[in-house]
């Protein structure tokens, strides 16, 4: 079943059952050593799958719930680990729509859940997304149109010391660091307990470039301004195949909730490229970042009516 959070639309299954989310990743073609987030209709609900629970946690809980944070901890036996990876961790967090809170209480189970696509590709922020990319192989879909945060959630480890960000997201970092000021933010040494930490995710079928100042350098390739799409943060430009801007007041948070959309439009568009200007790596612009880097196979720079790009 594919049901909408606040993030992006999720395909869920009970997380205690390892036959359930098996179902999970054939459906996704997703790789075993990616873990899943559980997704809980309330704070008491969390004993069922973390061994501990610190004051630190309760903290997070209390401020950040319901929310797009999703919290590691050490998991508890009854978590098969088909959904951590076989790690000794579990990503656990309370979404905040309406929808997913009722679905999961009426289960009266914590479901894992994935986004509603296929595996690597660009995330699903409405109904309409699930069913292009899964239509024929689930049965229920919860349409409740565009998501209103559009980004995943962001991922915080406690099971480590510094507290450790593992994926920016929903919730920006300059929130948690009031709340953990020595929270660290580079990438951990061995496997994550987060998904969407791969070196490529997020990926759409054109090939996306990040956009660079200066001139053409380095070998690459010329393709016409009219050949590309453009996605772009808070500017009109002009001479592209397509343009899609993301907030035309430079929102960060109306941007991060028209970004995977955004994308997924232009990637239906027969472009031969797409290129993507940079955002400000602050508040949500940080997440949204994030993405682009995955997501991205090369990068671009402008020559007058052509794109010289470098994979």
């Amino acid at each position: 079943m594919a049901f909408p959070t606040e993030t992006v639309y999720g395909l869920g299954a009970d997380a205690l059952s390892a036959d359930a989310v098996v179902r999970v990743f054939e459906v996704k073609e997703r790789p075993r050593f990616d873990p899943l987030i559980v997704h809980v209709s309330a704070p008491d609900d969390v004993s069922a799958l973390w061994r501990s629970i610190p004051p630190l946690a309760e903290t997070l809980i209390e401020r950040f719930w319901p929310g797009p944070l999703t919290l590691v901890l050490g998991k508890d036996r009854r978590v098969p680990d088909i959904v951590t990876a076989g790690l000794p961790t579990v990503a656990v967090r309370m979404p905040s729509h309406p929808v997913a809170l009722e679905l999961i209480g009426e289960a009266k189970r914590p479901i894992a859940a994935p986004s509603a696509n296929r595996f690597g590709r660009t995330s699903p922020t409405h109904h309409e997304h699930v069913l292009s990319d899964l239509a024929d192989l689930i049965e229920v879909v919860l349409a409740a149109g565009a998501t209103t945060v559009g980004i995943e959630s962001t991922v915080l480890s406690l099971a480590e010391s510094p507290p450790r960000l593992l994926r920016p997201g929903g919730t920006p970092l300059e929130a948690l660091r009031e709340v953990v000021p020595d929270l660290e933010v580079s990438a951990p040494a061995g496997p994550s307990g987060s998904p969407g930490t791969l070196p490529k995710h997020y990926l759409p079928r054109t090939p996306l470039f990040l956009l660079e100042a200066g001139a053409p350098k380095g070998s690459g390739e010329y393709l016409e301004r009219r050949r590309c799409g453009l996605l772009a943060f808070d500017d009109a430009w002009k001479a592209f195949g397509r343009v899609e801007i993301l907030s035309p007041r430079g929102d960060l948070r109306q941007a991060a909730a028209e970004f995977f959309a955004a994308l997924r439009r232009l990637d239906a568009a027969d472009l031969a490229a797409i290129v993507a200007e940079p955002t400000p790596e602050e508040g949500l612009g940080l997440a949204i970042a994030d993405r682009l880097r995955r997501a991205s196979a090369g990068h671009a720079r402008l020559s007058g009516e052509h794109v010289w790009i470098t994979r």
